[in-house]
């Protein structure tokens, strides 16, 4: 069995894995049920009330698992993605509440513009629940070897996409009346409020 094989085995089983993106390695797990989205954040170490990107495979992907993303949320998405964006959504139905933190009527998605190994693994599963491969406060991965021992011992299958670019999604909340960006990564800020308004205006 190859290491891809692996990882959608235990993801599919509902165990955890460490995988490529288009930014960062990441620790994922199936977004579909409560238990290993919890199992995620306990090992990342971080608070469980912080969310956990819905990671899709495809625009398609993600528009069956939140379909209310409609109207000038679709827009965006669309405009945007696939790309090493983060988008924060509302979630009025307040779909995968195991993942959305604090708040279950937002929600934030990733299609990644991804490759090689971790292309294939995302399209095999559908989609996933992901976050960084680190500890809570520790530098990200770009390199299978930069994941700490630690963590790979406690995951059921790793995968290696090689050096990755290292800098993780910028993230914009588009909850609100106008865009924010909450955290600035692999698109500037500048950049990602501008593809926003234009996609909006268009």
């Amino acid at each position: 069995m190859t290491a891809i094989e692996e990882a959608v085995a235990a993801i599919r089983a509902g165990g955890l894995a460490v995988v490529p993106t288009d930014t960062v390695y990441g620790l994922a797990c199936t977004p579909y049920w409560q238990a290993p989205g919890r199992a995620l954040a306990e090992l990342k170490g971080r608070p469980p009330d912080q969310p956990v990107a819905l990671v899709a495979a495809s625009i398609d992907v993600l528009f069956e698992c939140v379909p209310e993303l409609q109207g000038r949320s679709g827009v965006v998405a669309r405009a945007l993605l696939p790309a090493p964006y983060t988008l924060v959504f509302p979630n009025p139905a307040r779909r995968f509440a195991w993942l959305t933190g604090s708040r279950s009527d937002t929600i934030g998605v990733r299609v990644p513009d991804v490759v090689g190994s971790g292309r294939e693994l995302l399209d095999r599963v559908g989609a996933l629940a992901a976050t960084s491969a680190n500890r809570h406060g520790e530098a990200d991965p770009c390199r299978l070897e930069e994941v700490s021992q630690e963590l790979l011992a406690a995951v059921a299958a790793a995968v290696d996409g090689g050096e990755l670019p290292g800098i993780p999604s910028t993230v914009l909340d588009l909850t609100g009346p106008e865009p924010r960006v909450l955290r600035e990564g692999a698109v500037p800020s500048a950049d990602a409020l501008a593809q926003v308004r234009a996609a909006l205006d268009g």
